[in-house]
């Protein structure tokens, strides 16, 4: 699933719904029409529910749905409309993630090889943590150059938690 660039309205506020998960709380973020962010909750970070933000659980139908069957094991690839506010370079990396299958992992620097830039397994790194729309986009899927699983913004359990539901082969050294 590529990343969908869509200019979001700015006439509209942004909506939201929180979901439960097996890896906690989910903060769903959207304009009606594409998802705008996937947050988790219950992580060192969680996202602050930004003034003008409405309540708004009915628009995050299709997102609900497509979780629960990813979480259920039902489900290997998502179909929503996204839209992901970055840098060229992070929508690049962004991209690229939903390129990495389903069960398979891949490290910083393959990702930055694979996006012609040997040399930038950093700032792909920085990228994949900026990612707006986790779980979906799946930037768990990423591990270090060793096999093991470093730098996760829902924390390092959770990403074990998301590989071991994906069936990935990855140290699971925490």
């Amino acid at each position: 699933m590529p990343v969908t660039t869509i200019k979001p309205t700015a006439t509209k506020p942004l909506l939201y719904a929180l979901e439960d998960s097996p890896i906690g709380s989910l903060l769903l973020v959207g304009d009606g029409h594409a998802l705008h962010g996937l947050y988790m909750q219950d992580g060192r970070r969680p996202k602050q529910i930004a003034p003008g933000w409405e309540l708004e659980t009915s628009c995050f139908t299709d997102v609900r749905v497509q979780l629960r069957e990813y979480f259920a094991g039902e489900r290997t690839a998502f179909d929503l409309a996204l839209v992901m506010a970055g840098t060229a370079f992070e929508r690049r990396v962004w991209s690229a993630l939903t390129e990495i299958p389903y069960g398979e992992t891949l490290s910083y620097g393959a990702l930055a090889r694979r996006l012609g830039q040997p040399s930038a397994a950093r700032a792909v790194g920085l990228a994949n943590g900026r990612n707006p729309i986790s779980v979906i986009v799946p930037c768990h899927r990423v591990i270090g150059a060793n096999g093991t699983l470093t730098g996760y913004g829902g924390g390092l359990e959770r990403k074990r938690i998301l590989l071991e539901l994906e069936g990935a082969q990855a140290s699971m050294q925490l």
